[in-house]
């Protein structure tokens, strides 16, 4: 089966691959690992030195490489330029602060001299996801090779072009050839790589299922992983909190990357007393949403990344409307006014359900798109509980102003994260990641860079 990019806006094949052979799979991981021997030794200075060149070239070709993501999976352009620029503030993030994070430690103990040492793996396999085509694979990049790790990427299938120009991002800022390694293989490659004695760990964005099949072969093999998986995230609104402010970044918090994040606001649980004001104007600010080419700059939502993708969402809907919830906005991709050259694109409406059953099947789901659930509770227990009323907890969003009540949301919402009054988001100065079925370890700030490291005690009597 070929790899191809594809227009989500038109349907239009951009260029196709083929995937590579097992044989050229086994050279990359020779490539690899011989450079790896070598690279391990490089000065921390060095490699600071390529990283901000990489930030550098990132900045300079912002627009290119952010129309190049935008044509491969369908966010609009001026999100995707900001998510180039990100990539560029990871990447001197980790220039500028790694080799404070990875110095020696110095524990006083009995010993003459104790301390931990931070040591490099080797080749470390990274499997991403289409929706932050640059962003998911950079924060995963410049924390390894800052350690002194080599990495080896499996990309999404349909960003291949985004998936190449990473590597040579990385060679044009100085990296060695072999240090960083875009293979263009299958889904089903994938186990040939974990099985190889000289890839030492994994880490993956993506599904549960694939999150799943990957730890399974990295377990097989006693080798480390770290998984960033699915999320329904909750966006909890209680009566205190500031309703207006609230409602505008609820729509932002659901509609970013069109809706496809995994740390997107998909549970809207509103206290009761607050509940029909917040839903009428959650519905008057998606019926003023943009919906069209993500090229054009008035865009706000643009299309999703495969047609299957449209094929689930309405299914999931429906099943919402059938296990009891209201439709209250969207809902009919062929109700959107598009023009005729964006016909065959992947639209799906802005769409908004409410009056779900909480004990609803549908409700345990993650709804990937452009498509909101409202729900009312009574008070901070019910809203807590429910919260909490889900197999995912990768991140959630809180709003109150009364100190008590953020107190209880802060330490009892199941989730890697807790944003109070503000949505849910990726910094490169804190760790990111999940718990339950969203996933475990932590990408990014100082814990992120010490997943891929061997954390070596050394005893001097």
């Amino acid at each position: 089966m070929g790899i191809a990019s594809i227009n989500p806006a038109t349907g239009e094949t951009l260029k196709t691959f083929e995937p590579l052979s097992d044989a050229a799979i086994s050279g990359a991981i020779d490539r690899a690992q011989q450079t790896f021997e070598q690279y391990r030794d490089t000065e921390m200075a060095q490699r600071s030195q390529w990283l901000h060149r990489a930030a550098q070239i990132l900045t300079d070709k912002r627009e290119q490489y952010g129309k190049m993501m935008t044509l491969e999976m369908g966010k609009p352009l001026a999100a995707a330029i900001a998510e180039v620029e990100k990539c560029a503030l990871v990447c001197r993030y980790y220039a500028d602060h790694a080799a404070e994070f990875l110095n020696d430690r110095v524990i006083p103990t009995d010993a003459g001299k104790s301390f931990v040492r931070y040591q490099p793996l080797g080749i470390i396999l990274a499997v991403m996801p289409w929706n932050f085509p640059f962003w998911q694979v950079f924060r995963f990049a410049a924390p390894a090779l800052m350690a002194g790790n080599v990495g080896i990427l499996k990309h999404a299938s349909n960003v291949p072009q985004s998936a190449l120009a990473i590597e040579e991002i990385l060679l044009e800022a100085g990296f060695p050839q072999g240090v960083f390694q875009t293979l263009l293989i299958s889904a089903d490659q994938v186990s040939q790589i974990i099985a190889d004695d000289r890839v030492k760990a994994a880490t993956l964005t993506g599904s549960e299922g694939a999150g799943a099949s990957l730890a399974s072969g990295a377990g097989k093999q006693i080798k480390k992983t770290v998984l960033e998986l699915g999320g329904s995230d909750p966006f909890v609104v209680m009566e205190s909190a500031d309703l207006e402010t609230a409602v505008a970044t609820a729509v932002t918090a659901r509609m970013i990357n069109n809706g496809q994040s995994c740390i997107a606001a998909k549970r809207f649980i509103v206290q009761e007393s607050i509940a029909d004001v917040f839903l009428e104007k959650l519905v008057a600010r998606y019926a003023a949403l943009r919906v069209g080419d993500p090229m054009d700059a008035n865009t706000e939502i643009g299309p999703l990344a495969t047609p299957g993708i449209v094929h689930e969402l309405a299914h999931q809907v429906q099943t919402a409307i059938d296990q009891g919830g209201t439709l209250r906005y969207g809902g009919e991709p062929d109700s959107l006014k598009l023009n005729e050259s964006l016909k065959r694109g992947n639209f799906f409406p802005p769409t908004i359900l409410s009056d779900l059953p909480i004990d609803a099947s549908i409700v345990q789901e993650e709804f990937f798109g452009p498509v909101a659930m409202v729900f009312r509770v009574p008070d901070l227990d019910a809203a807590i509980r429910f919260a909490n009323h889900s197999p995912f907890g990768l991140g959630a969003s809180a709003w109150s102003q009364n100190p008590q009540e953020i107190d209880r949301l802060i330490n009892e919402i199941e989730a890697g994260s807790v944003f109070i009054n503000s949505m849910v988001k990726s910094d490169p100065r804190l760790p990111f990641g999940g718990t339950k079925r969203s996933g475990y370890g932590r990408e990014l700030s100082e814990e992120g860079i010490r997943e891929f490291v061997n954390i070596k005690t050394v005893w001097v009597k």
